[in-house]
């Protein structure tokens, strides 16, 4: 083996006097490195266990949150996207697993989905929208293997990257509180209202105010993989609630509580491999070009930075970030999305909930093989994840955004230069029900702050490049009717 193929000996490997740990024998523990990286198999097979456990809600949350989308005047069929979510979490995190023989795992990422199923799917057909995510996917390969990912990181102010997630958060959210009908839709007047009326009707939302409660009770108590207990729970009370015959079962919406006769079914494979890359005009080639942006946004800078955050987590980075595997992981996440576009289940990322299996010892990729395997058991088990109703799904959406709230703490509110552009970020994905606007608000605003400073140098040459294009995005209608162009 030539010194090339070494890969860097961090804090992990390193026995403390210089020398490494004896290496295994068996061809496991040789191909992961497992005492190298001083684990035993039992610790990956449950690091990968809890790992997919916690994570595990991204099958009934992906389905839910895309099948809303109103696709050509169709919706998709449930089972095809459970079996698309399952597929795509099996094949990207057993080659993270494989290849980067890292303890990352990956599945269809909520901000990516929540692009896809309002700013994509409704523009046009459903393999146009995977095409898209193909697109994306390809461009954040391109960038890693071109090694642009520096320059992006550093052009994009990382307040506003704080701001990006934390707006992704609210809007995941409001979501969910839209899919459990918690909030709805008023008059002109009174815009939005709490519930139908300014009332909660019916038992599908009280279902969802319990399992929200619950979540958020377990995750207090730092319960492992509370998200997925709390679905398991909410299920369970909705099942008993239908059983009872105290609701009818149109009131739950695109999956009805009701026991299977049958756990197993064969996997629908019905969406994949439905990809288009033609028929644009008439969304706007302009409007793709931001979106593809916008996914790229989406996917690209919360993946960075997870993978930086776990493998420190996991003591395989040094003080530098570098750690082993870093590049294949970026290009395996990048290829994720294009991953998600073939098997027709919207761009795959690496979760931030891969950290829970560190806690339980996971230190290679063999804890994402096992996470992957899990994933790929999931395809036969469509009835049982049918069986959890949309409020149930969106009290985990609710839970999910406000972890991302986290990043709030990261913002110096007090600089009108970053709480502006972050303001406006944030507040604009909710309440415009679109990511574009807000990622655009915030651009342009900390380029139009910093020129007011007599600081228009500071945000680079990137960052007034990008202000122009999202400029010319938010005027893209008026330009279009000045030009006579339709």
């Amino acid at each position: 083996m030539t010194q090339s193929h070494v890969e860097p000996v961090t804090a992990a490997e390193d026995a403390g006097d210089g020398s490494r740990p004896p290496a295994g024998r068996g061809w496991l523990d040789r191909y992961f490195h497992i005492t190298r990286r001083r684990s035993t198999i039992g610790q990956e097979v449950r690091g990968g266990l809890t790992t997919f456990m916690a994570m595990a809600y991204i099958l009934l949350l992906n389905p839910v949150l895309i099948g809303g989308a109103d696709v050509a005047g169709h919706r998709m069929p449930h089972s095809a996207l459970i079996t698309a979510t399952a597929l795509g979490g099996a094949v990207t995190t057993l080659l993270m697993g494989f290849v980067g023989k890292v303890p990352l795992a990956l599945a269809a990422g909520l901000s990516v989905a929540g692009v896809m199923s309002t700013q994509v799917a409704t523009r046009m057909t459903w393999p146009q929208a995977m095409g898209m995510s193909v697109i994306y996917g390809l461009v954040i390969v391109v960038l890693v293997v071109s090694g642009l990912r520096e320059a992006i990181m550093n052009a994009i102010p990382l307040p506003l990257k704080h701001g990006i997630t934390i707006g992704i958060g609210l809007f995941i959210a409001v979501i969910g509180l839209v899919n459990a009908k918690f909030v709805g839709l008023g008059t002109p007047s009174d815009p939005v209202t709490l519930g139908v009326g300014g009332h909660l009707q019916g038992w599908p939302v009280l279902v969802f105010c319990v399992t929200l409660v619950a979540i958020f009770m377990l995750q207090a108590r730092n319960v492992r993989g509370a998200v997925l207990l709390g679905i398991v729970g909410g299920t369970v009370l909705a099942v008993i609630v239908q059983a009872a015959g105290l609701t009818k079962a149109a009131d739950w919406g695109l999956n009805v509580p009701q026991l299977p006769h049958n756990p197993l079914s064969m996997p629908d494979f019905s969406l994949f491999g439905h990809v288009e890359f033609g028929g644009f005009g008439q969304v706007g080639y302009m409007t793709v070009a931001m979106i593809v942006f916008t996914l790229v946004l989406a996917g690209f800078f919360d993946a960075m930075a997870t993978i930086i955050g776990v493998g420190t987590e996991a003591g395989l980075a040094d003080k530098q970030g570098r750690m082993p595997g870093l590049s294949k992981a970026l290009l395996i996440d990048g290829a994720g999305g294009a991953i998600g576009g073939v098997v027709g289940g919207s761009g795959q990322t690496v979760f931030i909930e891969s950290a829970t299996g560190v806690a339980e010892g996971a230190r290679t990729g063999l804890s994402s093989v096992v996470t992957g395997v899990l994933f790929a058991c999931a395809l036969f088990f469509t009835p049982v994840m049918s069986i959890v109703p949309t409020s149930v799904a969106a009290a985990a959406l609710v839970v999910i955004g406000s972890m991302m709230m986290g990043n709030a703490r990261h913002v110096d509110w007090g600089d009108r230069s970053i709480g502006i552009p972050v303001f406006l970020t944030v507040a604009l994905m909710p309440f415009t029900y679109s990511i574009t606007p807000g990622v655009g608000a915030g651009v342009i605003s900390f380029c139009a702050i910093k020129l007011a400073q007599g600081k228009w140098r500071e945000p680079g040459a990137f960052m007034w490049v990008l202000s122009v294009v999202f400029i010319v995005y938010f005027a893209l209608h008026p330009l279009q009717s000045w030009l006579g162009v339709h």
